[in-house]
């Protein structure tokens, strides 16, 4: 355990989690990633080991059987997962997001029946908000939730599913018009319906398809689709919180948490590409010393450990905000989108550091290098960000008169 990106204040609890997922990262995950990673094979012997450490549920009340920890414990587990490897970190956030939601969001009974299987992993959540022509500008979706009678028709199409085969529920936003007048802005008239279905590709519920898996540069293992509904039918006690017309606000509030985890994710790449660099550098030999011996290097190891620094204080600083019960949109935009860049510069840092090895599929550096631009896209891109961050500081320094 290197000096960089340590937290200060935390529990004996809180210390005792991290240090066991490290652990288990160290053990199970880093040995096996790469080859993993490179077969795109699902880790479904480190996902059943995270289970057993309880990560599925480290968020989840107690009441409901989870560990009941904040969401500066949850990033900060995400952190060391990531620094294994990415991809298991997301498996893990689609999950959390929609437990969060419920937990959040939920009527009672939607609680009851599910938060206690998304605590031991037994229930996988996924979540869907993007369509293929639309990226960023969630409020015009135009997948389509109609009553009809006690039930609800959604019929259309949705990307970028992360778990879209291997979850077995799925929140997906909707657009839905009843009770909505003419007019109404586009944000008020969207619904969440948790929907469940079986694991795996083709049809898994009656007009559910999930077609395959989309082939990706990086974020193997992990596997991401499409989600194409036609006519599936939805009973009306499956509106996340029974009353149509939320889901916007349900959706931001999830991925106002699920910024932090992209941040936590970042910062964990981040120091793990900072320990590939700084380790082959006083390996390798040139001109009769270490290459850490040289000023160019040692240049390139400081600006790294200063930014592996700065994303761990900013994403620690937005998660403890959340904690707080304080609005923390600013932080996490700023966390996330600071992190994200940060991250892709010290990969590639590192990639350089490595030479032409870093080019060579056998050096871990190759494979963190093809992950790093996920982060810069995933839960709203830096442009997103930008222009969130921007819009909340001109909230908070409105001039007066």
């Amino acid at each position: 355990m290197g000096r960089l990106a340590q937290t200060e204040g935390l529990t004996e609890i809180q210390r005792e989690i991290v240090s066991t997922v490290r652990n288990f990262v160290d053990k199970e995950i880093i040995p096996v990633a790469t080859e993993l990673e490179h077969r795109d094979e699902y880790p479904t012997e480190i996902v059943e080991g995270l289970k057993e450490l309880g990560v599925f549920g480290l968020m989840i009340p107690e009441e409901y059987g989870g560990l009941g920890e904040s969401l500066l414990t949850y990033a900060l587990c995400v952190e060391e997962i990531a620094r294994g490897w990415m991809s298991v970190s997301g498996i893990i956030n689609t999950h959390f997001i929609v437990a969060y939601m419920l937990k959040q969001h939920g009527t009672q009974e939607q609680k009851d029946y599910f938060l206690p299987r998304m605590a031991t992993g037994e229930v996988r959540g996924a979540f869907s908000m993007s369509e293929p022509g639309l990226g960023s500008d969630v409020s015009a979706i135009s997948t389509k939730g109609v009553r009809d009678g006690d039930e609800f028709v959604l019929t259309g199409q949705k990307m970028w599913l992360t778990n879209g085969g291997s979850s077995t529920l799925v929140a997906v936003l909707c657009r839905t018009d009843e009770g909505h007048p003419e007019g109404t802005a586009p944000h008020k008239s969207m619904t969440t319906f948790l929907i469940e279905k079986e694991p795996g590709f083709g049809e898994v519920r009656p007009g559910l398809t999930i077609p395959g898996k989309i082939e990706k540069m990086g974020y193997k293992g992990v596997d991401t689709t499409e989600l194409i509904l036609d006519g599936v039918r939805v009973p009306a006690n499956r509106v996340l919180g029974g009353t149509t017309g939320r889901g916007f606000y349900q959706m931001m509030d999830g991925v106002e948490v699920g910024r932090v985890n992209v941040a936590a994710r970042g910062c964990g790449v981040a120091q793990r590409a900072f320990e590939l660099g700084v380790d082959y550098a006083q390996q390798r030999h040139t001109f009769g010393k270490p290459i850490a011996q040289h000023q160019a290097i040692q240049f390139k190891l400081a600006e790294m450990a200063t930014k592996v620094e700065a994303a761990h204080a900013m994403m620690v600083n937005a998660a403890r905000k959340k904690d707080s019960g304080q609005r923390n949109d600013l932080e996490a935009g700023m966390a996330k989108y600071l992190a994200s860049e940060y991250c892709k510069e010290v990969v590639e840092d590192s990639f350089r550091i490595h030479g032409g090895y870093g080019f060579s599929k056998e050096y871990e550096i190759e494979r963190l290098y093809r992950e790093a631009p996920m982060l810069l896209i995933g839960e709203g891109t830096a442009e997103i960000q930008k222009m969130i961050i921007g819009r909340r500081l001109l909230e908070e320094y409105r001039t007066q008169g």
